[in-house]
């Protein structure tokens, strides 16, 4: 046992049950590592990440809309520099409103995304 360690007697703990999963690949081009946090809108991540699909095809970051990480709440997931990642994405719940963040994408999920971006709609008005 490693000093700390917490071992369950149990089920194993399933989370996003249910939800559905989008797999993308992500490679960092940046030359710094890059952090992102569970519930973090994807499509707003920093733009060092480039999005591909699962044969390699570039992928815009419209792919991501509306997705945060497959990980444990709390949690984060670091990208190193030049590497690959093949991620899951499930959809952000609760009022699929997104905050500020970059400015990007910020409003309500549930509409139409070139309507949120020219301003015809926003995040107060639902």
């Amino acid at each position: 046992m490693i000093p700390g360690e917490i071992e369950f007697d149990g089920p194993d703990i399933v989370i996003n049950e249910g939800k559905p999963v989008t797999v993308l690949n992500v490679k960092n081009v940046g030359d710094r590592p890059i952090q992102v946090g569970s519930h973090y809108h994807f499509a707003e991540v920093n733009h060092c990440l480039e999005f591909s699909s699962e044969d390699n095809e570039p992928l815009e970051r419209s792919a991501a809309r509306g997705l945060r990480l497959h990980i444990a709440a709390g949690t984060a997931k670091r990208f190193e520099c030049n590497k690959d990642y093949d991620i899951e994405l499930v959809p952000l719940a609760g009022d699929r409103v997104v905050p500020g963040l970059r400015g990007e994408t910020a409003g309500p999920l549930n509409c139409d995304a070139e309507a949120v971006n020219d301003g015809t709609e926003s995040g107060a008005e639902r």
